[in-house]
Order: C-alpha cells, then structure tokens, then sequence
C-alpha cells in the first residue's frame, strides 16, 4: 500500500480503557518515532523511567482494530547489545516484558544503520514489522527502495510513512495486526555457529531465542551476566562464561567484531538488492544549509546566530516578557491578592498584608497582640497557604509564573533545533571545546540548555551515554551555568561596571568552571563515550509535531515539576516558622563579611539565592544600587552568587536524576568552592590594588 493512504484518523481511547496487549517501537535515533508514537496514542501520554535506571520511557494508549492497546516509545537505539542504558532498557524490555507486537521505525534514507537492528531482532526470534519513516526525504534524494522485495528476504511487513504529514497510518496500523517472525538469517563463520551450538543448551527459557542470547554473550554483553546468575545460578554462570571465554580465547579478531562483520556484509548484501541510490547526491538549499553549518568557517556564524535567537526566544521574551506579565499582572493583580483576600476571609484572619508582586511581604496584627492556641493554629496554616513562604503565594508563583513560561519557551526551542536536525551540529562544532572538560560534544546541549533554565537541563543530562558523563554535566551546571532569569539580572548589575571589571568576572567564572570540569573528568570513576554522532539531514521543523511535542513536555512538567516547588516552599516555611533560617543568617555573617569583604545585609541575598538564583543576585543589585557594594565587592559578590549552589528547585531535581547522597556531596564541594573563589579573588584584587573606579 503506497504512504499516501489517507487512513490516518485514529479513535479516541479513554483513560480508564483496559488494554488488551503491548506494542513497541523500537528504532535508531532521529527516525521519527515519537512523531508516530504521538499519532498512534493521541491522548493521555504518561512519562516515566524505566525501573532502576534514568531512562525515561514514553506509555500511551491506541485502538488498533477493535482492541486497544498500550505503546510504549523505547529511547533511540544503535543496537540490541548494549553499549549505554538506554539500550539496555531497550533490550531488557523485549527480554522481560511480555510484548504482542513490535514496530520497527528505520530512516528510509538511511536503512543500512537500521537494518543491523533487524537483523538482531530477526534473531530473537520475535515477531515484528518494519516501518521505512521519512519517505519524502529519501526520494528527495533520488533513493528507490523495493520494500515489496525488502519485506520478502525479511519475512515481515514492510511499510512506508512520512509521519510528519500523517501519510501511511493506515498501512503501518494494518502491519501491526499482521506481525510475523522473520525469516531472514545471518550466516557467520563456522566459530562462531560451534560457539552458539555450545551455548545455547546451557542458557535459560525465555521471550527471546537462545540463539540471540549466545550472540549477545560472545559479543560482549556483560548486562546480561546479573539476570544469568539469577536464573542458572553462580555455577550455571561460570559454565556460561568458560565457554563464552574459551570460544574467544584462539580467535584471530575478537568474538564481537567478526560478529559484526558478518551482519554488515548480510545487510550491505540485502541493500544491494533492495536500494537503488542516484550516483550523485540529491538535495536543495537545506542540505546546503547542513553544510554551512559544519563548515569549520561559516560554521561559526551560524552557530552564533543560533544560539542568539535562542537566548532572544528563551531568555529575552519567555525569561522576560512573558514572565514579567505573569508575575506582575496575572500574579501580581489577581491571583497573588485574590488568593491573600479568599483565605483571609475563610480564616477571618484580621491581618492587614503589605502585598507586593502577589507576595506578602510584610503584615501587621489589629487583634491578635497575644493570640489563643486555636487562633496561632489558624496564624500558621494561614501563612502557610498566603505567607511569605506560602504554597499559593511563593510556590506556585515560582513555578507557574516565572518557571513555566521560561520551560515553555525551553520546549518550543528545543522542539526547533530537534527537529531540525541542527543540534548534532552544534554538537560536532564544540566537541573540542568540551573535550578540555572531560566530555565530548554531546554535553552541548544540557550545557547550553542551561543558560535557560538549569533544572530543565540537569534532567537533559540523561542523553549522556556514560554515568560519569551525567555526574560531571550535573556538577558544572549546578556550579557555574547561570540560568536566563539569573543571567539576566547579572547583565543590568554588568552595565554599572567597566569592560575590564566584566572581564574579571566572566573569566574567573569560566576559568573556574574548566579547572573543575579538567579535575572532576579524572577524579570521577569510569570512562568518557566516545563521540560518536550520526549527523542527520536538515529539515524543515513541523509546526504540529514541535506543538505536540512541547504540550506532552509541559504537562511533564507540571506533573513532576511543579510538586518539588511546593516540597521545597513547604521546607523553608518550617525553616522559617522555627527560626532556621535567622540562625543561618547569624552564622553565615562572618564567612561573607570576613572572607568576602561583603557588607552583611549580603548574607540575605545569598541565603535567597537558594530559593532562586536571580533572586539572589537580584538582592546584591539591590545593595549596589543603595551604593553598599564599591565595584571590587559587586565583581566578588557576583562571581559568588554565579558559582553558588543551584536553586532549590534544580537541587531536587539533582537529587531526582543522581540521588541524595551525591546531590549533597555536589553541594557540599561547590559551597565551599564558591566562597573560596571569592575570597581569593577578593584579596588578590585589594593585594594588587586593583579598583576598577
């Protein structure tokens, strides 16, 4: 059936609707799948991780037929042996899970990569189809694929779509109620068929063959030796590692790159077959534009450009325009004042509020001079709710005000560049940049992610490969990546200083961060990823796809978010409430005045800084302009509230992503590491005299 079959309207399915089986898609990265996935499900989408691990996996639900049936995304793989745990997770899930159809999504214009899946997948042993995605781009390119002849060497169905512009729903629905095994075989040498021979008897019953099982193992695959151990025993194990061990021992080559040849050859023989490629390149003015943007010259203004619309779109109009108008006029005017009002009214609370920004920030008791036991229980849900530190007026101000519309712009970027194919790009032209901070170029996109919003890009982290990759990603943004709404309060602080001062500033912060990132890259256990990157075609971003996308993103956010706002608001209320916070502030009065060189009214804006970042810079602009900092003090001041500890809101989110102990442990180096540099800086400026009036 040709890809422009218009059946491409799908059923609703309600929430509550059982589900009668599993279907799973499974691909190479950039291939489409989530833009399937979204038109599969349509509706109620959940996100979560998959058990023990950082993978998120994407659960939703689609009628197929007259049954419905859940779909689960799996994350973008290169191969069923893992060399990351999102393969891993991939793996594991055809491994455990009962599953009653899978979908395979392949690039058509890139086949050769995907069919080493397929040829992994054939060897399971589990019936599947195979979905030829992106259809318009191949032919663009002048490609011809036989997939009347490609579904017969493979055995399965084969179809065609361009998901973005919904064509050939109607086919892919039809092959996922038509699921076969495939037929289609790989011939190896004869090692390696004596070696499975060998070891199949000994492996477990499971979803999978035992024949894809002892080409796992004699590739390498280490993951699996847990679950072998649980299901034969330690000496089942060691029987399975002797053979695995005495089957590699005499090769010439190891075990898993003549397996790996062998399925190249097998693929790069059906493709003959199967794929008619023009002698020469297809294309237009968007891969004319791929190329200008890895070129080593041009390359750098495009990327300039980019990264300036995305700071405009990001930090100018969501971190400012659009959170200006939130918080001082939706905030501000109703909901801050509204919500103070209702819950004064429900209490019958006889308190007048000094009422700034929909925060109070301060009140006055007409009655309650020495109030009742009965009358402090309602004082203190009252200020729970619509205090200082109240659900209402603090936490749901952070996160619906200021927060969500940075995340929303966030999204909407981050859909762009995604979809456009532009972000492997930037990858590749500052992977020599990274390199110096023990990573390679894929750390680009938490990096630079974080200059919009840090908590948004400690949770990017997760397109890592290595944990240690993670570990250092997460360490550097908590330390020295000033989000949008931080920097841009640093920037109107900035402008009250000379060229020279800022160049003191900016540099000490980078100089800092490299020295961390070049120290923690070889004190930190494990290896680097190596870099290695499929570069794919730039495209025109589907506006529909990128609205889908950002919707599903954003009630994420809410979902997950939002509730560590309130957690975090509900911790500094009791703080506050058992006069933590005042004893915080006593203690930490020396450290700023007698290492910083700071006046003490600084020690409030740093205590803040933790609830947020800007706020706390927010409060040194504040004493700048009172003329309490002399330009020395606002360049120590501001180097210290740059490197200082995440917002609250990230802190959980570290504790979320890399667990309690090493988000604490993070903390526990960069508090100190920030007082540090600022001390240091502070006494070598005054040692050389150094004013900048």
């Amino acid at each position: 059936m040709s890809c422009h079959d218009s059946d491409t309207v799908l059923a609703a399915v309600s929430p509550g609707e059982e589900t009668v089986g599993r279907l799973v898609l499974l691909g190479n990265p950039n291939v489409g799948k989530s833009v399937l996935f979204g038109l599969l499900t349509r509706r109620y989408v959940t996100v979560s991780n998959y058990p023990g691990t950082t993978v998120t996996l994407s659960k939703g639900k689609a009628k197929l037929a007259e049954e419905t049936v859940e779909v689960v995304d799996t994350p973008g793989i290169n191969s069923l042996i893992p060399m990351s745990e999102d393969e891993e997770v991939s793996r594991d899930i055809l491994l455990h899970t009962p599953v009653e159809a899978i979908l395979q999504v392949a690039d058509a214009k890139n086949l050769r990569r995907s069919l080493i899946i397929t040829t992994q997948l054939a060897e399971m042993g589990l019936p599947f189809s195979l979905n030829l995605n992106m259809n318009d781009e191949a032919r663009s390119l002048g490609l011809q694929i036989d997939e009347t002849s490609l579904a017969a060497r493979l055995g399965v169905d084969v179809t065609r779509t361009v998901a973005v512009r919904r064509q050939g729903i109607g086919s892919l629905k039809q092959s996922l109620r038509n699921q076969r095994r495939s037929t289609f075989r790989v011939a190896y040498p004869e090692v390696v068929e004596r070696a499975v021979a060998a070891l199949t008897p000994h492996l477990p019953e499971t979803r999978i063959s035992g024949r894809s099982l002892a080409l796992m193992l004699l590739s390498g695959d280490e993951t699996l030796h847990p679950w072998l151990e649980e299901q034969l025993g330690p000496e089942g194990l060691r029987t399975v590692e002797a053979i695995v061990r005495d089957a590699s021992g005499p090769m010439a080559a190891p075990m898993n790159s003549i397996i790996n040849t062998a399925r190249i050859r097998a693929v790069d023989a059906l493709l003959r077959e199967v794929e008619r490629r023009p002698s020469r390149g297809g294309g237009g003015w968007l891969q004319r534009a791929g190329a200008w943007s890895m070129h080593p010259i041009w390359g750098i203004p495009v990327l300039l450009a980019v990264l300036w619309v995305m700071y405009q779109f990001v930090g100018v109009f969501g971190a400012g325009i659009s959170v200006d108008f939130l918080e001082s006029t939706v905030f501000g005017k109703f909901i801050g004042p509204g919500s103070i009002h209702g819950v004064d009214w429900i209490f019958r609370f006889p308190h007048q509020h000094l009422v700034q920004g929909g925060v109070i920030t301060g009140a006055y008791t007409t009655s309650l001079a020495d109030p009742t036991l009965g009358q402090q229980v309602v004082m203190f849900f009252h200020d729970f709710l619509v205090g200082p530190y109240g659900q209402i007026t603090m936490a749901l101000s952070y996160s619906v005000a200021i927060i969500l519309p940075i995340v929303a712009t966030f999204f909407i970027a981050f859909g762009l560049l995604e979809d456009s194919g532009y972000l492997p790009r930037l990858a590749v032209m500052l992977n020599r940049i990274f390199k110096t901070l023990g990573l390679n170029g894929k750390a680009v996109l938490p990096m630079v992610l974080g200059l919009g919003c840090d908590t948004m890009a400690t949770l990017t982290t997760r397109i890592l490969e290595t944990k240690k990759e993670r570990l250092l990603v997460t360490l550097l943004l908590a330390l020295g990546v000033p989000c949008s709404a931080q920097l841009g309060v640093i920037l109107g602080m900035i402008q009250s200083l000379s060229p020279a001062a800022t160049l003191v500033w900016g540099g000490t912060v980078l100089m800092t961060l490299f020295a961390v990132g070049w120290i923690a890259a070889r004190v930190l256990p494990g290896r680097a990823s190596d870099f290695i990157l499929e570069l794919p075609p730039i495209r025109r971003p589907q506006l529909s796809n990128i609205l889908v996308k950002t919707l599903a993103r954003i009630e994420w956010y809410l979902r997950e978010a939002v509730p560590l706002f309130l957690l975090g608001t509900l911790l500094l209320f009791l703080a506050d409430r058992f006069h933590l916070l005042t004893v915080i502030e006593r203690a930490g009065s020396p450290v700023v005045q007698g290492i910083l060189g700071l006046p003490g009214q600084a020690t409030d804006a740093f205590l803040i800084g933790f609830l947020r970042r800007d706020y706390g810079a927010a409060g040194l602009y504040d004493l700048s302009r009172q003329g309490l900092l002399d330009p020395v003090q606002l360049i120590v001041s501001m180097v210290v509230i740059t490197l200082f500890v995440p917002c609250i809101a990230n802190f959980f989110i570290m504790i979320k992503e890399r667990g309690m102990k090493t988000a604490l442990a993070m903390v526990a180096v960069i508090v100190p590491l920030a007082f540090l540099v600022g001390g240091v800086l502070n006494f070598g400026l005054h040692a050389l005299g150094v004013t900048f009036q």
